[in-house]
């Protein structure tokens, strides 16, 4: 049990280890947005021109989705790090953004492009990923970690 200070939980050690590797884990997939939108040469270098243009014809919304599932993740990790309740709320929507674009992408041309069945690895540790930090972050509410 943790104990208190003010009424509140003192936030227990793994608090920080998963709040810094949650950084980490969405701060590279911000990255990696980064790069594939912005159209960087070195990063894209293994990539299928085919597969490139299948992304450059996203329409807005699923751009959206995706950069939501990114960038909201970033914001979870950054308020699970700040305590706040607000993260289990950040990691879900981040978490309905990357269901909402990879759903779209299983409807292209984009999988068989880059590998078939292979190419879903990734997104499905980039869901299971979320889904941890959002159970994470709800269980640290409920403990009154987060305020």
């Amino acid at each position: 049990m943790n104990a208190t200070v003010g009424g509140r939980a003192q936030a227990p050690w793994h608090l920080w280890a998963v709040g810094i590797v949650s950084l980490c884990w969405n701060g590279f997939g911000a990255y990696d947005y980064l790069m594939t939108v912005t159209h960087n040469a070195n990063w894209l270098a293994n990539v299928p021109p085919a597969a490139m243009a299948i992304v450059d014809s996203f329409p807005a919304w699923a751009v959206a989705a995706w950069a939501i599932g990114v960038w909201v993740s970033v914001l979870g990790a950054i308020l699970l790090l700040i305590r706040s309740r607000h993260a289990a709320s950040a990691f879900l929507v981040s978490l309905l953004g990357a269901v909402i674009s990879y759903a779209y992408q299983a409807t292209t041309a984009l999988p068989a492009t880059m590998g078939g069945a292979m190419y879903w690895i990734m997104p499905a540790v980039i869901v299971i990923a979320i889904v941890l930090q959002w159970l994470y972050a709800r269980r640290m509410t409920g403990a009154g970690v987060l305020r």
